[in-house]
């Protein structure tokens, strides 16, 4: 059976080998193992930029960074960027949001031409084209992004105070009732005060499978978008406990990276995050709290795995789980996310199609370059549709989950916007020239900064990018091959987005045609060029 339903699944700061099916020695995610199993886990797979925002701008618009705009977190997505619902309401799917989006709208932009989001079509655009079923971005200490309901609803449950978010969930307590700040990474090993079935990832589970329940027969495209792990790393009972410091493996780190690092590093490296997360005390406190939020995660994939089949949705729905980008966890002296290192950059991919041309592939893993913008292209094949390939810049799934090879991409593009961090302050960079670019080729990665000489590391020798080639003069060929990559990649950016490939081509010398005649002599010139085929006169 093909999908008539897609199931789109992101844990938001989710590393990508932080489950049991991508190898991870302790962990336990059956549930999502399970869908590893069931379907395609593209081992290689890579976000569009390592921060929350832009990266789901480019996972909902299918575009890169530099051709939607919105390159950071509070930089809105430009009114008239198409996104995943504007190309499947068409195609009779409803298009969902339950979680996490971090869009912000471009208010500016509706204001000038007369968009109220009171209207239909402003609504969409204010909320990156989901209808919103609930959205809950998290991480709000002065109350949260509207509309969201969270914290009403932890107030009916009986939590008090204003922010029962910040007082509950981002909270715990010592032994003699003191509340204690969920912000402080020490309480990392505290059990929030909020009961685990009342918790952010339970709250967003059970208002998913409302949706559900509700929609009926109806085809639909669900976003369901956890805000965990996140940060604050602070998990509810028992998942605060389900780990200690036996899981926590040893930093992934050398004293390398710290001898003479290439500015930009040594700027994060100072960054008061990534001091912080270097220390060992502290990976100590945060990991566990890590692995737990993420195993909490996977009870609740059981759960709406089981519902979904009580409810024959299982063969006919499309199901993708995935992440927004990574977390460093203190590796490489960093903590966050925002470089370009795999702990950073990489994502855990695994699609279910239902369709019984996937039985190819079920259960394997493929190992070709992916990237985030690919699934909006996805969806609207599994939906029926044609993909307009003159605005999205990525490529369909489906062909390699159906067992074709011959995958066009040959580098993996990542992009960051460093100006809003304190790294610009410290590089004295240009508002507008706090840029880097990375690209993959698969074996070598390319970090392109402006102003400054590029990051190079070979993944083959160097799996665990501990050392910089760069600067290195025997390695000048492979920036040179990299750098032409950069460039032929920002020639084939998709900004003629309002008339396709196959309008141009049909238009091509049209004013021949509407009797425009340019560049001809006599009679006869004008002749031959009748008789001539467009673009041979």
């Amino acid at each position: 059976m093909t999908a008539r339903n897609i199931l789109f699944i992101m844990c938001d700061q989710l590393r990508w080998d932080y489950l049991g099916c991508t190898g991870h020695p302790s962990i336990r995610t059956p549930n999502i193992d399970a869908l590893a199993a069931r379907g395609l886990r593209f081992d290689r797979a890579y976000v569009q930029s390592p921060i929350c925002g832009p990266s789901r701008m480019s996972f909902y618009t299918g575009r890169y960074v530099r051709s939607h705009g919105s390159t950071w977190n509070m930089v809105p997505l430009k009114l008239g960027e198409r996104s995943l619902g504007e190309y499947l309401r068409p195609l009779g799917l409803r298009t969902v949001l339950c979680g996490k989006t971090h869009m912000t709208a471009d208010t500016e932009g509706m204001e000038r031409l007369g968009v109220s989001k009171s209207s239909e079509i402003g609504a969409l655009v204010a909320e990156c084209g989901f209808e919103v079923w609930d959205r809950l971005d998290g991480v709000h200490p002065t109350g949260g992004k509207q509309p969201s309901h969270y914290n009403d609803y932890l107030a009916a449950q009986g939590y008090d105070g204003e922010n029962p978010w910040q007082d509950w969930a981002n909270s715990a307590e010592d032994a003699d009732g003191t509340i204690l700040s969920g912000w402080l990474m020490q309480n990392a090993r505290r059990p929030a005060r909020v009961r685990a079935e009342e918790s952010e990832t339970h709250y967003t589970t059970a208002r998913a499978i409302e949706f559900l329940d509700q929609a009926g027969d109806d085809p639909w495209c669900l976003h369901l978008s956890y805000i965990k792990p996140h940060w604050p790393y602070i998990a509810p009972a028992p998942y605060h406990a389900m780990y200690d410091e036996a899981d926590v493996p040893p930093a992934t780190r050398d004293e390398a990276e710290r001898a003479d690092p290439h500015p930009l590093l040594a700027a994060y490296q100072a960054h008061r995050t990534s001091k912080c997360m270097s220390r060992d005390e502290v990976r100590r406190a945060v990991i566990p709290a890590y692995m737990g939020l993420i195993t909490q995660i996977d009870d609740q994939i059981g759960v709406l795995m089981r519902h979904l089949e009580q409810a024959g949705r299982l063969d006919d729905t499309l199901i993708v789980f995935t992440s927004d980008h990574g977390d460093y966890l203190g590796d490489h002296w960093l903590g966050e996310k925002e470089l370009f290192h795999e702990q950073s950059v990489r994502i855990p991919l695994i699609v279910v199609d239902p369709d019984p041309r996937a039985e190819a592939t079920r259960g394997q893993i493929n190992s070709d370059l992916i990237e985030a913008i690919d699934l909006v292209p996805t969806f609207i094949e599994a939906a029926g549709g044609a993909v307009p390939d003159h605005i999205l810049e990525g490529h369909s799934l489906l062909p390699l989950i159906h067992g074709a090879g011959n995958w066009p991409r040959e580098v993996a593009v990542s992009e960051y916007d460093f100006a809003f961090r304190e790294a610009r302050v410290l590089l004295g960079s240009a508002v507008r020239d706090s840029r880097a670019v990375m690209l993959f080729d698969g074996r070598w990665k390319m970090v392109h900064v402006t102003g400054h000489r590029p990051m190079l590391f070979d993944l083959e020798s160097d799996p665990q990018e501990f050392t910089d080639l760069g600067a290195d003069p025997a390695h000048a060929a492979t920036r040179d091959r990299l750098s032409a990559a950069l460039l032929r990649w920002t020639e084939r950016l998709r900004n003629r987005t309002t008339m396709s490939d196959a309008r141009v081509e049909a238009l091509t010398e049209i004013e021949m045609d509407e009797g425009i005649w340019i560049g001809f002599y006599d009679e006869a010139d004008m002749a031959r060029g009748k008789k001539a085929p467009k673009g041979r006169s």
